[in-house]
């Protein structure tokens, strides 16, 4: 019997290729190259409940209003303690009704715009100057960075006898809230770009302000941005301050008129109106985020 020809009356021995019927009788491989008999995994995010993230969000917000209102219906929370929240929608109401907040709204944001546009400025520059040279960084840092310790309310007296009772001294204290974040970020930025793209650039025949414009700066925006962030959340919080310091307008002078009648009612509306123009603030600085970074991918999120 010659080697390679079956023995006569023997079954004839299957030569089909293995990926046709499968190796050891595992099932044949489809034509498409796919598994046989798997199914396509999704994704854990996928795979979990398809509730909308807004109403994610919004569950919190609406669970607390909901344990407000029945601790003041039950008389747990009096009325001279906190105000009950369909009070408080309605001093609201009335207040828009008769025009003393929408021009108190205007006047805190004319102020914050002031405060930032010079803080955005000041800040901004000074960084640059620092991060960029390191004469700039001896002459301007170590004084910053003890001016930065001491609290910008403490100064409210100096800038008083300074600047007078007028719009001066209130836009003063948010610019210098301002300044101080937006220099710290940027300049951490300025230095925190990486030595070796600088080599590249060098490498590649770019002069100092080819550097700045096309390596340094885009590598120091996300510091940029998350010092502006920073810089709106201090501009409102002292903005808190300068508005209960010799104001006469303003949604501070409102919550001060509020505490001298004891109407907790018009301070607690003063206050969200305070948290609603900070979470708007916050959402154009994030939305500008998305738009100038979109060169850079981030975690969003499991």
């Amino acid at each position: 019997m010659s080697i390679g020809h079956a023995p006569p009356g023997s079954p004839e021995p299957d030569i089909s290729p293995i990926g046709a019927s499968g190796a050891f009788g595992a099932p044949p491989v489809p034509e498409d190259g796919s598994s046989p008999g798997l199914q396509p995994l999704d994704p854990a995010s996928s795979r979990r409940a398809r509730v909308p993230r807004w109403l994610r969000r919004t569950t919190g917000p609406v669970l607390l209003l909901a344990l407000w209102q029945l601790l003041s219906g039950t008389g747990v929370l009096t009325a001279d303690v906190l105000a009950s929240p369909g009070r408080i929608a309605q001093v609201a109401g009335d207040l828009i009704a008769d025009g003393s907040l929408p021009s108190a709204m205007g006047t805190s944001l004319r102020r914050v715009a002031a405060g930032l546009l010079l803080g955005l400025v000041v800040g901004t520059g000074l960084a640059l100057l620092s991060g960029l040279f390191r004469v700039g960084e001896d002459l301007v840092d170590a004084p910053l960075q003890m001016l930065r310790t001491v609290p910008f309310v403490g100064l409210i007296p100096l800038f008083i006898i300074w600047f007078g009772i007028g719009e001066a001294p209130k836009v003063a204290i948010i610019t210098l809230g301002v300044t101080f974040p937006l220099y710290l970020n940027v300049y951490a930025g300025i230095r925190g770009v990486d030595a070796q793209l600088i080599e590249a650039g060098e490498s590649l025949g770019l002069s100092r302000w080819g550097l700045v414009r096309h390596v340094v700066l885009p590598g120091a925006l996300p510091g940029a941005m998350t010092g502006l962030r920073y810089s709106l959340g201090i501009a409102w919080l002292a903005l808190v301050f300068a508005e209960q310091v010799n104001a006469d307008s303003g949604i501070g002078f409102l919550m001060v008129q509020a505490r001298d009648f004891l109407r907790t009612d018009v301070i607690v509306v003063c206050l969200i109106v305070y948290a609603f123009l900070g979470l708007l603030a916050d959402f154009v600085v994030r939305s500008l985020e998305r738009l100038l970074l979109q060169w850079r991918p981030t975690f969003t999120g499991r």
